[in-house]
């Protein structure tokens, strides 16, 4: 098979184009960098940019954190290979590379840098094509205790102001934690992400290791966040995001978490693994679904019945993906024949590729239970793929097995 060349110089992976970075740009102003040590001769921290293609941007952002237990960074398969995952989704990444323990930087210095990240992507959201009402963070391992630090310490004052890009909030309207590092006061806190973080002296017990344990500092305003971890991660144990995830529920905050049961420490994307490698599309899906790829997109009130080969369908699923690939994908519970949805968990309107999946069972000695997936449903004069899902007007599917 022929795989088309890129149209920008970029990088193939798994038959997928992503571009390259375009720009890598200093996070402080010259002679301005908070935390700054006489001598050291340490690389000032930065972001490079990774931007969607031409007429494929969306409008969201996502700071990217890579991992690498405050001591070195993953800016590979952590960094580079998010910015290019979230540049094929139309989604402006930028890959953040912080300042570290093992270059003697502790703490405030991590949250000063993601904090100062955050607001210089707001502050630059008009130039850049970007919401300022949706820029996201993601991080992995230390770098997704990173990410839950700007997620809940975003009010915190890190550093005295330098621009007037300080003014703007430093708190991100999501949060994407992998495999993260979340309590620093507890068995399942990585040691050595403690040590470079808070210096080699601070006890797991300590206040100061208390004050950076992100399952202790979320409240209501805590963005919604998606996590995802394994339970064979013998580095960082999956009990982190098990206490963050318990801590949002706790506060009612949006959020879902993936715990594989399989998969090392320090995966990645993993894409092209058949189980592991489907996280990134359940990020993506959450991200569509949420409206980050579409603001404000609008959804409607639908209710409707669903057929099978002339009979009503007793238990199923109907659902609806839109033609514009930013709108949520919504599925309908199918209960007696008919489904039902109020406005705020409604269908995108327009035309809607459907899919439906019905149930149907024959009551004999030994009861089965057989499922029929459908890609066709015929609906008056509809294209047979697709239907029109019109506000205020009811939908009956007449749907026919193969």
């Amino acid at each position: 098979m022929k795989i088309p060349p890129c149209v920008v110089s970029g990088l193939l992976f798994l038959g997928v184009c992503f571009p390259l970075t375009l720009a890598a740009e200093p996070l402080w102003p010259e002679g301005k960098m908070p935390h700054a040590q006489t001598g050291n001769l340490a690389p000032s921290p930065k972001f490079d940019v990774y931007a969607p293609e031409a007429g494929k941007k969306n409008g969201c952002a996502m700071v990217v954190c890579p991992g690498g237990g405050y001591g070195g960074l993953a800016v590979d398969h952590e960094g580079r290979q998010i910015g290019q995952w979230c540049a094929s989704l139309g989604i402006t990444a930028y890959v953040l590379q912080y300042r570290l323990g093992s270059q003697g930087y502790h703490f405030p210095t991590q949250l000063a840098d993601v904090q100062r990240a955050v607001r210089l992507v707001r502050h630059r959201a008009a130039e850049s094509g970007i919401d300022p009402a949706r820029i996201g963070v993601i991080g992995f391992s230390a770098g997704g205790h990173l990410a839950s630090m700007a997620a809940t310490k975003f009010d915190e004052k890190a550093y005295e102001p330098v621009d007037d890009a300080d003014a703007e909030s430093a708190r991100p309207d999501f949060a994407v934690l992998c495999y993260a590092v979340i309590s620093m006061s507890t068995e399942f806190t990585h040691a050595g992400s403690r040590k470079n973080l808070l210096g080699k002296d601070v006890a797991p017990d300590s206040p100061e290791a208390r004050h950076v344990s992100s399952e202790l500092n979320v409240t209501d305003r805590t963005p919604p966040t998606f996590l995802f971890h394994t339970t064979a991660d013998t580095v960082v144990p999956a009990e982190n995001s098990l206490l963050f995830y318990e801590a949002l529920r706790r506060h009612k905050v949006p959020c879902e978490m993936h715990l594989y049961q399989d998969g090392p420490h320090g995966v990645g994307l993993m894409l092209g693994t058949p189980v592991l490698g489907t996280w990134p599309d359940h990020l993506r899906d959450w991200m569509r679904g949420r409206g980050y790829f579409a603001p404000g997109a609008k959804r409607v009130a639908l209710q409707g019945t669903l057929m099978l080969d002339g009979q009503a369908v007793p238990w199923g699923a109907v659902t609806f993906h839109p033609e514009d690939e930013n709108l949520p994908v919504t599925t309908l519970r199918v209960m007696g024949g008919k489904f039902k949805s109020d406005e705020t968990n409604g269908p995108a309107p327009g035309k809607c590729r459907l899919v439906v999946a019905a149930s149907i069972w024959e009551r004999t000695k030994d009861p089965r239970d057989g499922t029929v997936i459908l890609d066709k449903a015929a609906v008056g004069d509809v294209d047979p793929l697709t239907v029109e899902v019109v506000a205020g007007q009811p939908l009956d599917l007449v749907v026919t097995s193969r």
